[in-house]
C-alpha cells in the first residue's frame, strides 16, 4: 500500500471511451450482475457521488447542474436516486461501498462492471473475511491487517495498491474466468484505491482495470 493524492482515485486514461462503451452495455443488459445499491446504502453512495463529482472537473468533465459532459462527448443526467448506477456512467473504476458493522467492513453498495473472477451476488452484504474466502493467502493474519487499514484510512490520504494476473482472455468483464485451455497472453492488472468519505464515514475501494498483450519471449 502506498499514499496518493486525494483526487487520484480516479483517473481517465486512454482507453475512457472503449471501458465507458462497455460499462454502457452492461449497465443497460445486465444490470442485476454489476449493480447493487440497496436502499439502506443510499445515503453512503450518494456521498460517493457527490464527492466524485467534486473532483470530476478537474479530469476533462463540466458538470452543469444535473447534466455532466464527459471526456468522450456523451451528456449524463445526474439521478442522485440512483447513485451508483449514475457513476458508473461517468468514471472508468469499478466502484464497492464498505461500511464498519460490527468487527469488520461490509460491502454494502456496488457498481462492478470488470470483475476478475468474482460475482457481486456472491458478496453483497458479506464482511472482508468472507469476500476472500477463495482467495489461499488471505489467511487470519492478513485479513487483521486489512481491517486495521480500512480502519485507518483517514479522509482526504486515500491509500493505493495494484495487482497484476495472466489471463488468456482480454474481455475485462469476467466473473468467472474464460481462459481454461488457453495461452495466457494477457497482464490483466488492477489499480485499487482505499478512500474514506468525508460524512457517513463508509470507505470506497476503487478499481481501476488495465488489460494489455503481454510482450513476446
Amino acid at each position: 500500500m502506498a499514499p496518493c493524492a486525494a483526487d487520484d482515485w480516479l483517473r481517465v486514461d486512454e482507453t475512457y471511451g472503449a471501458q465507458m462503451g462497455y460499462r454502457l452495455a452492461l449497465l443497460a443488459e445486465k444490470p442485476q450482475a454489476v449493480l447493487w445499491e440497496p436502499a439502506a446504502s443510499r445515503d453512503a453512495a450518494l456521498e460517493v457521488l457527490e464527492e466524485a463529482l467534486a473532483l470530476l472537473p478537474g479530469k476533462g468533465f463540466a458538470v452543469h447542474g444535473d447534466q455532466v459532459r464527459c471526456p468522450d462527448g456523451r451528456e449524463v443526467a445526474l439521478d442522485r436516486t440512483a447513485p451508483l448506477r449514475t457513476l458508473g456512467q461517468l468514471v472508468q473504476q469499478d466502484i464497492c461501498v464498505m461500511d464498519k458493522q460490527g468487527d469488520q467492513h461490509v460491502l454494502v453498495a456496488a457498481v462492478l462492471c470488470f470483475p476478475a473472477n468474482w460475482r457481486l451476488a456472491e458478496k453483497a452484504g458479506r464482511p472482508l473475511t468472507d469476500i476472500h474466502l477463495p482467495v489461499d493467502a488471505y489467511d487470519a493474519g492478513i485479513a487483521r491487517r486489512v481491517q486495521r487499514l480500512f480502519d485507518g484510512v483517514q479522509v482526504g490520504l486515500p491509500l493505493w495498491r495494484f495487482n497484476r494476473l495472466a489471463y488468456g482472455d482480454a474481455d475485462l468483464h469476467q466473473p468467472a474466468r474464460k481462459d481454461q485451455g488457453l495461452v495466457r497472453r494477457y497482464e490483466r492488472a488492477e489499480r485499487q484505491c482505499v478512500v474514506r468519505m468525508p460524512r457517513t464515514r463508509a470507505v470506497v475501494f476503487s478499481i481501476h482495470t488495465h488489460v494489455v498483450r503481454r510482450a513476446a519471449g
